[in-house]
Parts: C-alpha cells; structure tokens; sequence
C-alpha cells in the first residue's frame, strides 16, 4: 500500500483501519454497509459488526475492507489524528495479470 497512508502510526500499523475510519470512508464515498462487503465479497453482517466494534476479525478480513476502499480514492490518515479524506482515484493501476504478454515488456 505504498504512497496511500501518510506518515506517522497513530497507536495503528500502517496497514490497519479502525471502526470510525471504516464508517467515516464509507460515508465520503457515500456507500452503504451492503455496498463495501459486496466489494470484498463478505457479508454486511460483516461489516456491521466491525464498524460496531461488536468483533475482532481476522487483519486480512479488515485489510481486504481498508483496500476496496483505497481503490475508490480514500486515503487513510493515521498521523496525529487518526482519519479518512478523499483523494484522486489512482489513473494507472498497472497490467492485469490475465493481459500480460511479451508486448507489456517494452
């Protein structure tokens, strides 16, 4: 997740999202608990849960969250004070796995 988190950890690895960030990322993209866990294919149950603070999912369930949001332009702040803002979409996300052929070197 290089150049997506700005510096600084906030009590939180770099690579983890709290609760009230989740809600608050939600909310910028204007999504509903539905809409991020059809994202990353969980339940809404799911994501309800954690933004409740009612669970302790594994990182990986939380991470897969954190980047379904990352890919529609959040960028989390964990620095002095732990937030979400709106960032540009990112333009070119690279060669697709499936697209990858002797042409992609040049």
């Amino acid at each position: 997740m290089v150049g997506s988190d700005e510096s600084g950890l906030g009590g939180q690895g770099p690579n983890t999202m709290s609760p009230a960030q989740s809600r608050a990322a939600r909310a910028l993209l204007n999504w509903s608990e539905a809409d991020l866990a059809g994202k990353v294919g969980l339940g809404e149950g799911f994501v309800r849960d954690f933004e409740s603070g009612g669970s302790d999912p594994a990182s990986g369930q939380v991470e897969a969250l954190r980047s379904a949001l990352m890919a529609a332009g959040v960028v989390f702040t964990n620095g002095d004070s732990a937030g979400v803002r709106l960032g540009g979409r990112i333009g070119d996300e690279g060669t697709r796995l499936g697209a990858l052929n002797t042409e992609n070197d040049r």
